[in-house]
């Protein structure tokens, strides 16, 4: 085995005797016991520009980019994940039927043109993915306006067409300006749209704020264009260098959207996934790249001021990385979190195996989950992307399936969010059920409308099997593992949309089916 310096091993030897996860409430007295199950978030990133993870290929028929999609889903919820970031609108764009903007052409091959037969994607992935008891996360980008790669023409109904005065060639991007009031209210009405049409569990934006700049001729990076926004805001009484006004132009979009998106649903959790490190120096030996000087995002701030629900930094690199640790970076960001927010960091998971000098191994990004639960105030990993899952590539779906993510988990509670945990629910076994199998039926304490969701946990002598489903179900089969007939007891909790468990019912099997 390669050897490590004294403080990475430490680090790990910690990682492996510190408490597996976060447990729920220990049932309560006069219940059997049952293991304690884990609270943590269990993300995946599902890329669609550039069609990364979904659909494979633009232009496929409508049943086969279903087919996919529940190949995705399947898949996570088989590998005990709990959450997908679905990218919704990847440049300006959507995968989801919208007034505002164009359909994207990573699902049809041409901007604009719906799929057919018609189906709306997002609708199909939120029901999907609830009935599988996961979160789904809608992920904009707030800015971009046209990818480098894309191929099909313009749709009439692109921004550049429809509002050509916000938008400015970079290179050979298009990017909404930041500095343009109606840019920031576009962008929001963009979001607010998705928020309010879909059931949607999370509202997410990446590292995307100002674009990385680009080199132009003989090498120099180049400016972005938005020369004439700031003369305008100058003219008007502005005082901000231009610096500080393109990173105020971000921090106003953050804070409203957080703002607007909880006035309509509070229960939307709003998340952002920034560059990985806040400034060089900050911590003390990271650098190189300065996102608050090259993408004029004061990320931090963001953090500090409590703007979202939860944090994603893409911490990308190694645990041994001496300049970017994974762990060094990590604790950083814990220590910033003032408000007791969510810290979620993301894992380059796609870089497994991947042929590259800089590759990961399967160990790595097992030890940045180890990690990651020995750190307090971190309560979950994100993963780019579901590519890597769906391959397994080098093998690290079946490592994380015996590994890391062999038993479920319950997403961390938001305490901070409006709500009250479920009354102990009504169960009962159905009639009808087939020899060896146990129907339940569900109902809500009296005087209470369903849960979110039901936790349905199943004992076969001292094994014990969880599912969560949706609190619309009001008849469900007890989990049972494939070689197992009817349970001996089940314990039943309802959870809100913002994670509390409520008091939990036992229904002893063996009794009610004498």
């Amino acid at each position: 085995m390669r050897s490590v310096p004294l403080a990475l091993a430490a680090a790990l030897a910690l990682a492996a005797c510190a408490p597996a996860l976060r447990p729920i409430t220990t049932p309560a007295a006069g219940v059997t016991a049952a293991p304690p199950l884990a609270r943590e978030f269990r993300g995946v990133w599902v890329a669609t520009v550039a069609n990364i993870d979904w659909p494979s290929r633009p232009g496929l028929p409508t049943e086969q980019q279903q087919q996919e999609l529940l190949a995705i889903l399947d898949r996570a919820k088989a590998l005990n994940l709990n959450a997908i970031v679905l990218q919704v609108r990847p440049s300006t764009d959507a995968i989801y039927p919208s007034s505002l903007e164009p359909w994207t052409e990573y699902l049809t091959g041409e901007m604009g043109r719906a799929p057919s037969p018609a189906w709306d994607p997002l609708a199909f992935a939120v029901r999907e993915a609830h009935e599988r008891g996961l979160e789904m996360h809608a992920w904009f980008n707030p800015y971009r306006a046209r990818q480098v790669g894309a191929k099909s023409p313009v749709a009439a109904t692109h921004v550049s067409r429809t509002v050509p005065q916000l938008v400015r060639q970079y290179g050979q991007l298009q990017w909404m300006d930041p500095g343009e009031p109606e840019t920031q209210a576009h962008s929001l009405r963009v979001i607010m749209d998705v928020v309010k049409r879909y059931d949607v569990d999370g509202v997410h934006i990446d590292d995307y704020f100002y674009p990385y700049k680009v080199a132009g001729p003989g090498g120099k990076p180049l400016d972005f264009p938005d020369s004439a926004s700031y003369a305008r805001y100058v003219a008007g009484g502005g005082t901000l260098g231009r610096d500080d006004w393109r990173r105020h132009n971000v921090d106003v979009f953050v804070e409203r959207m957080y703002g607007e998106v909880k006035k309509a649903k509070p229960w939307v959790k709003v998340g952002i996934s920034p560059f990985g490190i806040e400034r060089p120096g900050r911590p003390e030996k990271a650098c190189c790249f300065d996102q608050y000087s090259e993408l004029y995002a004061d990320a931090g701030k963001w953090l500090r001021a409590g703007w979202m629900d939860y944090w994603t930094p893409q911490l990308y690199w190694k645990i041994s990385a001496p300049q970017q640790s994974y762990p060094m970076l990590l604790k950083w960001w814990t220590e910033q979190n003032v408000h007791g927010r969510h810290v979620w960091p993301g894992n380059f998971t796609s870089r497994v195996n991947d042929g590259s000098p800089q590759a990961f191994t399967v160990a790595e990004i097992d030890s940045q989950i180890r990690l990651t639960r020995a750190q307090r105030g971190a309560t979950g990993n994100v993963h780019f992307s579901m590519k890597a899952l769906m391959r397994n590539q080098g093998g690290l779906a079946d490592s994380l399936a015996v590994g890391a993510y062999a038993e479920p988990a319950l997403i961390p509670e938001s305490p901070w969010m409006p709500g009250r945990a479920p009354g102990q629910p009504r169960v009962r076994l159905a009639t009808g059920a087939a020899p060896g199998r146990a129907e339940l039926e569900l109902s809500p304490a009296a005087g209470e409308a369903r849960p979110w969701q039901w936790v349905v946990r199943s004992r076969h002598g001292a094994l014990w099997t969880t599912e969560v489903v949706p609190g619309a179900r009001a008849r469900t089969a007890a989990p049972a593992p494939a070689t197992r007939g009817a349970p001996d007891e089940v314990l039943v909790f309802g959870l809100d949309r913002a994670g509390r468990a409520g008091a939990p019912a036992r229904l002893d099997v063996r009794v009610a089916t004498r």
